[in-house]
């Protein structure tokens, strides 16, 4: 009892301690709840647009390593159409993202991965996706919204009377 007569300054701290090593997150993991994805993209230098408004959660590993969960895999269109997974993962640095797996472009009609997005001079103006087999340049401006995306059940085919495709 003495002891916490003398030192209450000694106990808080201690408690106070303790209390932060219970509630800091996992080893690795940046705490992001306060803020989010879009407004990571803006710190990052890159537009806020790259992701659909549809984000459900991301984490940043303290090396960049960024995870971004979709309620699901869905659609939408920025110049060409883009496919988002349930799951995107780059690595994110300043002014881009690397090794990007969970997002493809169609480009010819052809479903193309979309492997790095760099924004190499933000005064051009212009935005740079590596499609793999070609770079493909487009305007910022492009980006500067968050988009809509349609979940991916709205993307199935259907087959009328005639026995012609057509898409929903």
């Amino acid at each position: 009892m003495a002891f916490f007569n003398t030192q209450p300054t000694t106990f808080f701290l201690c408690t106070l301690s303790l209390l932060l090593v219970l509630i800091s997150p996992p080893r690795g993991v940046l705490p992001l709840s306060s803020s989010s994805i879009h407004d990571l993209l803006i710190s990052k230098g890159l537009p806020p647009g790259l992701l659909p408004k549809e984000v459900k959660s991301f984490t940043l590993s303290q090396d960049g390593r960024l995870e971004v969960f979709l309620d699901g895999p869905c659609l939408t269109k920025y110049e060409n159409r883009v496919f988002f997974e349930s799951v995107v993962r780059a690595n994110l640095t300043y002014r881009s993202l690397t090794g990007v797996v969970g997002l493809s472009q169609e480009e010819l009609f052809l479903w193309l991965p979309v492997k790095d997005i760099i924004v190499d001079d933000p005064n051009s103006g212009l935005i740079l996706f590596d499609i793999g087999v070609a770079h493909k340049q487009f305007s910022l401006s492009l980006f500067e919204d968050p988009p809509a995306c349609k979940p991916q059940d709205m993307l199935k085919y259907h087959v009328r009377r005639e026995g012609r495709l057509e898409t929903l």
